[in-house]
């Protein structure tokens, strides 16, 4: 599956603008495009209309930073999405997908998830979403159907992109899922215009486009964001209902790979996770899953 391009991404944002968004009058005429027309963008952002139709058709080259801030000031991006418009415009125009070496969690990561304990659950995730590693409490938390030594082979490896739109499971565990679904899906898109030549991203998106009408449907909004904080309403088939926050915790070493951490929002919550935490102590002594081969961070 290719991965968006800047023109795709343009006329997405324009077809969102409305002339009554940026205090153009229509004066009551028919009107063949849902949002902005091109020309009018353009004036808007003080280019000329053949430049924007150039740039919308992949034919005009690099575009300036001026132009691009000018265009996403017309189409009301927030930062997330301007930086997602940025990105974009600095892919070539041929590029070739390469496949990353598998992407191995950097020891200060580690060592901080090891020094939560299991108390806190905890998950380490990759770029994609594949789980680098986890505590016991945090496994037991998103995933406690699943293996906890999957992080250790690179074939078992979790996904949580791909359980949360393929593993019915992970559906039934988030009561808010609708909502957690847009934002998984429009972290993978801020990510792909990153990485536009990810050979696994682009695998990933387009498995999941094909195998869920769900991502399809979402992916074809176009939305970007960043995914750092939020919040998880869980049914969980152990411990019951829970109201969890998670937070991202990003790493200078390995800026792809957030730590993320799970925090009661009420009383009720933290004694279902206080349960999850007794029951993993139960169960055996606490550890970390790690991989074990050789670290090595993918760029």
């Amino acid at each position: 599956m290719e991965l968006e391009s800047l023109g795709a991404y343009l006329k997405n944002r324009r077809d969102r603008v409305t002339p009554t968004d940026v205090g153009l009058r229509t004066y009551g005429t028919a009107r063949r495009v849902p949002g902005l027309r091109r020309e009018e963008l353009a004036q808007l952002a003080g280019v000329s209309a053949g430049y924007y139709t150039r740039l919308e058709q992949g034919q005009a080259g690099t575009a300036s930073q001026q132009v691009l801030d000018a265009l996403a000031g017309v189409l009301q991006l927030d930062p997330a999405e301007t930086g997602h418009l940025h990105n974009l415009a600095r892919q070539p125009t041929t590029s070739r997908l390469v496949r990353p070496r598998p992407e191995r969690p950097h020891r200060r990561v580690l060592t901080l998830l090891a020094s939560l304990g299991e108390t806190t659950p905890a998950v380490v995730l990759g770029r994609r979403g594949d789980v680098l590693a986890w505590n016991r409490t945090g496994h037991a938390l998103v995933a406690e159907h699943v293996d906890f030594d999957a992080p250790h082979d690179l074939a078992r490896r979790p996904s949580i992109p791909r359980m949360f739109f393929l593993d019915p499971l992970t559906r039934d565990l988030h009561c808010n899922w609708d909502e957690l679904a847009r934002t998984h899906v429009a972290y993978l898109r801020l990510t792909a215009g990153r990485y536009p030549t990810d050979a696994r991203l682009a695998e990933l998106i387009g498995e999941l486009a094909m195998r869920s009408s769900d991502f399809a449907r979402l992916w074809a909004k176009g939305d970007v964001a960043d995914c750092t904080v939020g919040t998880m309403r869980l049914q969980h088939p152990t411990v019951g209902g829970a109201d969890v926050d998670y937070q991202v915790w990003l790493q200078p070493e390995s800026p792809d790979h957030r730590l993320e951490v799970y925090t009661p929002n009420d009383t009720a919550s933290a004694d279902a996770l206080r349960l999850l935490s007794d029951q993993v102590a139960d169960q055996q002594e606490p550890e970390v899953a790690l991989s074990k081969a050789p670290q090595h961070l993918d760029r």
